[in-house]
């Protein structure tokens, strides 16, 4: 797992940092006790009447929120590193490498479980009462924990809640594209190979395809930032905080997501009925493939975010096409140029993507992404820096 850039990547913290101390079994004062239960959320299994998880005003609870709370909590202190390596652990467990990154709701740090070696990315939540944040974290955990047979889907291996706090454990992955991108445009002044992009398209079409069919679930949140890689040259999607739940395919809720890299359906819902469905992520992933192609957003740069959300709106789409800056196949302008057809009746999901020239030409195609990754990232500094980057 990558730190939240909003949500994505990661660099190198500082080794030997020292993790939080542990509970221990000393006894807390009264007020203490008071504070925690209103921190409420995880920390204690055996929650009063009076502190119920809820996810609307009218206090009201939500059935599929509770049943992930309960399964959660149920799941705290198990580690699963694989099938043949499983563990109970507390945080004691767990020696800190350093800080890797920092998001809205927490840091993410490495860690190393020191009964068996295992590194670790270590996601820590700090406790909240926001009903919002509260259904992000669990909407997150509930998909990692039920992804764990994606080879796409960086992999779950434990939770813990400690004082409320929410420790999430996953695999660690160096970098995500977002850096890796700015490395080799901005710094190196290269371009990252069609063929690397083929893989990249086929790994994260292949993770969103197994969200919608096997969880029913829409990511909503696509960029670079969420595509995570590592030496070995797998490519995994991150960060399902906002993942949104489908109901006869179509998701309800419109208020997720980085807005940028939306879909036009999505910014302006009287163009969908108020509703959407995966091709609203198609649309992201178009955008993120154009971003990784040419090394720069496809929109211009504008004095606020309403001109750049009306750009996607009511502008053309951006569609690639072979430049002085470089050259692609048919197939890839193509497969790219579909996902960003305007018209959301006419954009393809994902059983007709995964039937495209451009994704069954990877499927088969044999690609040294480990090699080519490895030497990028021997060249990376841990944090890296970028030059001003001009569109």
């Amino acid at each position: 797992m990558a730190a939240p850039s909003p949500s994505g990547g990661s660099g190198s913290g500082s080794p030997g940092a020292v993790g939080p101390p542990g509970s221990g079994n000393m006894a807390v004062s009264s007020m203490q006790d008071k504070r925690k239960e209103l921190k409420l959320n995880f920390a204690n299994p055996t929650l009063k009447s009076t502190a119920q998880f809820t996810l609307n005003p009218s206090g009201a609870q939500n059935p599929h929120m509770e049943r992930l709370r309960l399964h959660s909590i149920k799941s705290s202190g198990k580690l699963k590193i694989s099938p043949e390596q499983h563990w109970d652990f507390t945080e004691v467990d767990l020696k800190d490498l350093g800080e890797i990154g920092e998001g809205a709701y927490g840091s993410v740090n490495k860690m190393v479980h020191k009964p068996s070696g295992q590194i670790m990315a270590v996601k820590r939540i700090r406790s909240t009462v926001d009903e919002n944040e509260q259904k992000q974290l669990l909407m997150d955990l509930d998909v990692l924990m039920q992804s764990s047979d994606c080879p796409y889907i960086v992999q779950f291996y434990g939770v813990l809640f400690r004082e409320g706090d929410c420790w999430i454990c996953t695999e660690l992955m160096p970098t995500s594209f977002d850096k890796f991108y700015k490395y080799v445009y901005s710094v190196l002044g290269d371009i990252i190979p069609e063929e690397i992009l083929g893989k990249i398209t086929l790994a994260t079409v292949k993770a969103l395809n197994y969200l919608k069919e096997n969880l029913k679930v829409i990511h909503r949140d696509i960029k670079p930032s969420n595509i995570l890689l590592d030496r070995s040259g797998n490519i995994k999607l991150c960060d399902f905080g906002i993942s949104g739940q489908l109901i006869d395919s179509i998701a309800k809720t419109k208020d997720a997501g980085c807005r940028p890299y939306m879909a036009p359906e999505r910014i302006d819902p009287s163009t969908s009925g108020q509703r959407y469905d995966v091709r609203s992520d198609v649309w992201s992933l178009g955008i993120t493939l154009y971003e990784l192609a040419m090394g720069r957003f496809p929109y211009p740069k504008c004095n606020s975010m309403f001109d750049q959300l009306t750009h996607v709106v009511k502008g053309d789409p951006p569609q690639l096409s072979n430049s002085k800056e470089r050259e692609f196949s048919p197939s890839f302008i193509n497969f790219v140029n579909l996902c960003l057809t305007k018209d959301v009746s006419k954009r393809p999901k994902y059983k007709e993507l995964l039937k495209h020239p451009f994704i069954l030409m990877y499927e088969e195609r044999t690609v040294e992404v480990a090699c080519y990754i490895c030497k990028i990232l021997d060249q990376m500094p841990a944090t890296p820096t970028f030059p001003e980057y001009v569109d």
